[in-house]
């Protein structure tokens, strides 16, 4: 069922860039596409989460942050099994999507005037680096071709990292491996990689819904991504997942000094709390102010709607 309606997407958005004539879908499609943000966007219409959610977003783990998602109802967020180009490295930005497809002259023909048409200059797979601003991933479905399906080498990506201070996460392939290590700051999360040029290979929408093996991304979502695997933080969700993994955290460091010191049994810590724990708990985060990712203000206002 869910791989029909992935398939029924995809095939949406195509047939909109299509039958619109748009490389890429308008503002207000964007808008249309991601209701439940509220806040600042992007000329292009994606959702612009804060930087200061982006930096702290980074310091998460992949297991908090899914585990948050799942328990919202987001159970296809997820993809993993990558080549990391800098496996130690952790990567967190605001998506833009590119979609390619095995090419068809006459579809192929159809995106390439448009392209022409808009100003668009070179090929088709340089025109998603365009759109890139700077805290910005870009994310592509290359339906993970290898062979023949290297989206960029080592000249695209120095163009990305100019314009986006990121990388690329792309479920396909890359050439020029070396080069593209070269670039200090630069990182990927790909398929796999091959020396060959880019052949038989379309591009059939920027901004667009995409599938990323059993991920579902949309433009303007926040990918976490680690040597682990990478997860699409809808953007209206990414406030709520780094302050539920911050509390997560702070929790965590809690319980575990507090059985190192012996002050409370493995049971006590791993059931609901007392509020002999709580008290404890809070008096911890006052004598630890300045070790707490989140404000005081934040874990106050948090802690509110919070059961433990």
């Amino acid at each position: 069922m869910i791989k029909k309606l992935l398939s029924f997407l995809t095939f949406c958005s195509v047939c909109a860039c299509i039958n619109a004539q748009n490389v890429t879908l308008s503002a207000d499609q964007i808008k249309q596409l991601t209701p439940d943000w509220k806040g600042e966007r992007t000329p292009d219409g994606r959702p612009k989460v804060a930087d200061k959610y982006l930096d702290r977003l980074k310091n998460i783990a992949l297991e908090e942050a899914w585990g948050i998602l799942r328990n919202k109802g987001f159970q296809n967020q997820f993809e993993g099994e990558w080549m990391v180009i800098r496996p130690d490295s952790a990567m967190v930005g605001r998506v833009v999507t590119a979609q390619y497809m095995p090419s068809r002259p006459d579809v192929d023909k159809v995106i390439k005037d448009k392209g022409k048409s808009e100003g668009r200059i070179g090929a088709p797979n340089s025109w998603p680096i365009d759109v890139l601003k700077n805290g910005d991933v870009y994310v592509a479905d290359s339906y993970g071709k290898i062979v023949d399906g290297t989206l960029i080498g080592d000249n695209l990506g120095n163009a990305i990292f100019a314009k986006s201070g990121k990388g690329v996460i792309f479920y396909g392939s890359v050439r020029d491996i070396e080069g593209l290590e070269e670039i200090k700051g630069f990182n990927g999360w790909i398929k796999g990689y091959d020396p060959s040029y880019i052949q038989q290979m379309m591009l059939t929408g920027i901004n667009i819904p995409i599938r990323i093996g059993r991920a579902t991304v949309l433009p303007g979502d926040v990918v976490l991504a680690k040597k682990g695997g990478i997860i699409f933080v809808p953007a209206y969700l990414v406030e709520e997942v780094v302050l539920n993994a911050e509390f997560i955290q702070l929790r965590d460091q809690f319980g575990h000094q507090r059985l190192r010191e012996g002050k409370y049994t493995p049971g006590q810590i791993d059931a609901q709390w007392t509020d002999e724990i709580k008290k404890d708990f809070l008096k911890w985060i006052d004598e630890n102010s300045g070790k707490i990712p989140m404000s005081r203000q934040e874990l106050d206002q948090f802690m509110k709607d919070r059961t433990w």
